[in-house]
């Protein structure tokens, strides 16, 4: 799998699109090791926190293969659609959180990608844009759904129907990104954050990350209903006694034991 790298470190995973020849576009090759990856990375216990990134230093992921879409049929295309879409709903429902390390251009599916994941750190490099009406299509892996959610329908539109092009900066401003840093201390950021969240107890973000995905796509009422379900769980776990019992004898514990 040599477009897609991943190495594990302590409880964090990195994942590394690795075609910087082609600012790591996302072909069908790369898509299906990514899928690979993914499956890889599930088999090793206690990961508690995956960072995505791109190769070099130009592109995080500069869109889809355009060489390898334009002659595909309406039929094609669904296909298409819905091999990237299921890779990137398993990104967006991973089992722990993904965190975005954006390198450079995040184009089309590169937006998108970025969008799936739970939280985006940004190089003040990095470069956001839905491109896509003008190649005379649509984004077709959730672009369309994931960028109303996070920035409004109102941005949303404005940025797919012009195709304009969004600094680092004005990507922090509309929401599309959580944080802006230099582009040499980028890794160090996001590592930092990975780490600030592997030392939470891992079966509540778990359940954290359920009730938001969830409850989103439901009526307040509803969502509510689903985050009582997922805290309701949480008492079922060692961390949760051991973290309450500390907390009121106003002792600390050193780490969470995933039980």
């Amino acid at each position: 799998m040599n477009t897609v790298l991943f190495h594990i470190d302590g409880h964090i995973a990195t994942i590394t699109i690795n075609k910087p020849q082609v600012l790591n576009a996302l072909s069908t090759e790369v898509l299906t090791d990514l899928n690979h990856v993914l499956d890889e990375v599930e088999k090793v216990e206690n990961i508690y926190a995956v960072i995505l990134t791109g190769a070099g230093d130009k592109s995080f992921v500069a869109g889809a293969d355009i060489a390898e879409m334009k002659d595909k049929d309406p039929q094609q295309a669904i296909q298409y659609a819905q091999f990237a879409d299921g890779i990137f709903f398993r990104i967006e429902n991973f089992h722990c959180p993904v965190i975005a390390a954006v390198n450079g251009f995040a184009l089309g599916g590169g937006c998108e990608l970025a969008m799936a994941c739970d939280i985006r750190i940004a190089s003040e490099t990095a470069r956001f844009a839905q491109p896509e009406t003008g190649l005379g299509i649509t984004p077709g892996f959730g672009g369309t759904q994931r960028l109303p959610r996070l920035v409004g329908a109102g941005r949303a539109k404005e940025l797919i129907y012009t195709g304009r092009t969004v600094k680092a900066e004005e990507a922090l401003a509309i929401g599309l990104v959580n944080k802006v840093t230099k582009p040499e201390n980028l890794m160090a950021e996001t590592i930092a954050m990975a780490q600030v969240i592997c030392q939470k107890a891992p079966f509540a973000i778990k359940k954290a990350k359920e009730a938001i995905n969830r409850g989103l796509q439901v009526s307040i009422d509803k969502a509510i209903a689903i985050e009582t379900e997922e805290f309701a769980q949480c008492f079922a776990t060692e961390d949760q006694k051991m973290a309450m019992n500390a907390f009121v004898k106003k002792e600390k514990i050193e780490k969470f034991n995933n039980r």
